[in-house]
């Protein structure tokens, strides 16, 4: 069984935690990386941009001059699109870019995301990491201690704290276990798990 060293803030090593086999030196399978990646940001996307057609632009309904005998080409509405503030001709309307994808695929892709870190020597364990006060200075202490040039931060329950301090950091970021996914785990060089979130998420992904 794979094991994982233990360390507090002060990256002084205090224990270490087994790994479940099963997740962590599972085969990386590109393709479902690539699937679920593909979905994260299809499902992110805004689908607002929007402009109008010729029925919606202000303007006359009649016609701008009669058909013969003008000397001018044939008009039929200044709402047509060959007129300054016409409609748009097949212009984008509002659309929902997201799709379903399978459970399971999401569920063995972040497991694949999981061993490929932990593969490359890049996941790192800690007993705990809370905060008594909001204060950006101490995440940038514990980003230098440990030398991480972007980092993944995923903790279990309340730890608003945490999270308010680190968002000023630039590639560092923290979430909640619930909210892991392949994105993230891929986006960022590394990987900080405190044991109580590691436990949870060992625990969700085994069943």
């Amino acid at each position: 069984m794979p094991q994982l060293d233990v360390y507090d803030l002060e990256k002084s090593k205090v224990g270490n935690v087994d790994l479940d086999s099963s997740i962590f030196e599972a085969p990386v399978k590109e393709h479902l990386l690539h699937a679920v990646v593909n979905w994260q940001l299809a499902k992110r996307r805004s689908g607002t941009a929007s402009t109008k057609q010729r029925g919606e632009v202000s303007g006359g309904g009649r016609k701008p001059w009669k058909q013969k005998h003008m000397g001018r080409a044939r008009q039929g509405s200044i709402r047509a699109p060959q007129w300054r503030k016409g409609g748009i001709v097949f212009g984008p309307k509002p659309k929902d870019w997201s799709y379903s994808i399978n459970k399971k695929t999401k569920k063995n892709a972040l497991i694949c995301a999981l061993s490929q870190k932990y593969s490359e020597g890049v996941l790192i364990a800690l007993n705990e990491f809370n905060l008594p006060e909001i204060k950006t200075k101490q995440v940038a202490a514990f980003v230098e201690k440990f030398e991480l040039k972007s980092a993944l931060i995923v903790v279990s329950g309340e730890n608003d704290n945490l999270m308010k301090s680190a968002k000023n950091l630039k590639n560092i970021k923290v979430i909640n276990v619930d909210g892991l996914n392949v994105y993230d785990v891929l986006k960022f060089e590394n990987l900080i798990v405190t044991q109580e979130s590691l436990a949870r998420a060992q625990e969700v992904l085994k069943h």
